[in-house]
């Protein structure tokens, strides 16, 4: 292991100048809220009839902040760091945070976060606006730049500054199936043709913000936000409303018209299935339901009236380590070398082979293991398609995305002209915009 000395001292130095004017309040949040309750997070949660506590009140403590499967690997790799580079001042203390909850109760309690913590990227607006995150060292940003996958480090950065250091790049969707059913898994219309024939379904879930892009993205359509330093949204730039999305459109009501169609997403919940458009976090429910005939793939392309081919593309989507400012210049040397640490391509290796997460660095997506996973293979392929999903208004996902989608799967477009399609997708634009601040 190199030892993290030089650049412990480079931080140390620049602390004081960093954070000059960096408050400890969180600005307001007018970002997207996660559904449910959260507490805190200086504060206990009651579980059951326990309390757990989600920070140490050790002083000297570096609080960090995973998901519950990955709080022994972390600990041990954690402790392991502080070892190595004879950092004797700081403990590790890790607890269960899943990276859906992380960045609210960040921006509830700044000053009672954690000092380290995993988030997921479409939340990284809010904690720069919450003052709840530091921008990577300088000493450490062309090194997070270089060694990791694009798409990752984009979505990493605001503006022209980079604030999250990639921990993974497995957050998208591809198509699980049955090779033993589906032979041409390349085309989208002889992929419902062999489920249809075979009596099998076909499951993707259409009324949903994160799946129903697939179609649209994939035909150059454009649906994105944008947010001011105080996490307003200030602009909508969407174009789903012209020919090509008329065409996405109807692909999309070729899919729910299949008398193989169901809409889903969960391979655990599926019945009778063919095929399944989900993520990795289901490759085990797969290989169960699909046994010797489990296979993935990228998705397969959809042909237009014109004859046009169009890789569904969607939306993707990675796993960040955020660093709390600190005001500390010695802890605030051994927080971000932890987090690089932590962060760095070997940690991802043992991270893939501990917990089965696909590596955001380079070198790491290369290990000879990683490269056999079937299912981070067809998600590779089908990234080089996909958007970094950033920030969208909450309306966005209840309303305009599911409520198109119900109305395709309720049948109510079926026998509209393109001019009245084009009609319905301009109604959609209109929502969209809609939701600004």
């Amino acid at each position: 292991m190199k030892k993290k000395a030089l650049s412990l001292l480079l931080v140390s130095a620049m602390a004081a100048t960093m954070f000059a004017g960096c408050g400890e309040k969180p600005a307001e949040d007018n970002a997207q809220t996660p559904a449910g309750t959260e507490a805190p997070a200086g504060d206990a949660v009651s579980e059951g009839t326990e309390e757990v506590k989600l920070t140490s009140d050790d002083p000297n403590g570096i609080n960090i902040w995973v998901a519950d499967n990955a709080v022994d690997f972390t600990q041990k790799l954690a402790d392991q760091y502080l070892a190595d580079n004879g950092i004797t001042t700081y403990k590790a203390y890790v607890f269960a945070v899943g990276e859906g909850d992380a960045a609210g109760k960040m921006i509830t309690d700044v000053q009672g976060g954690a000092d380290i913590y995993g988030f997921a990227q479409d939340q990284l607006a809010r904690l720069v606006a919450a003052q709840a995150i530091m921008p990577v060292t300088p000493d450490s940003q062309a090194i997070v730049a270089e060694t990791n996958d694009a798409g990752a480090v984009k979505a990493a950065t605001i503006g022209d500054t980079l604030y999250a250091r990639p921990m993974t790049a497995d957050n998208g969707y591809f198509m699980y199936y049955d090779k033993n059913v589906v032979t041409n898994p390349e085309d989208l219309s002889a992929v419902l043709t062999d489920c249809e024939n075979a009596g099998k379904t076909f499951n993707m879930e259409i009324n949903s913000g994160w799946y129903q892009p697939s179609f649209f993205f994939g035909n150059g359509c454009e649906l994105t936000y944008e947010t001011d330093t105080t996490g307003k949204f200030t602009a909508c730039n969407v174009s789903y409303a012209n020919e090509k999305g008329v065409a996405a459109l109807k692909a999309m009501m070729e899919v729910a018209n299949s008398s193989a169609f169901v809409n889903g997403s969960s391979v655990g919940k599926a019945s009778n299935a063919a095929v399944v458009i989900s993520g990795t976090w289901d490759v085990a429910d797969a290989q169960k339901m699909f046994g010797d005939g489990f296979a993935c793939s990228k998705l397969p392309s959809y042909t237009t009236a014109d004859g046009t081919k169009v890789q569904l593309a969607g939306f993707s989507g990675y796993k960040f380590i955020g660093v709390k400012p600190q005001t500390d210049a010695d802890k605030l040397a051994a927080v971000v070398g932890l987090a690089d640490y932590l962060t760095s391509g070997d940690v991802q290796v043992q991270r893939y082979e501990a917990l089965g997460w696909g590596p955001s660095n380079l070198e790491a997506a290369q290990n000879e293991k990683v490269q056999a996973d079937v299912a981070l293979t067809a998600l590779r392929e089908q990234l080089p398609y996909m958007v970094p999903q950033g920030q969208y208004p909450g309306q966005y996902w209840e309303e305009a995305s599911k409520g198109l989608g119900d109305d395709v799967i309720a049948h109510k477009l079926d026998g509209k002209t393109d001019e009245e399609l084009l009609a319905v997708l301009q109604e959609f634009e209109t929502k969209c915009n809609s939701y600004l601040d």
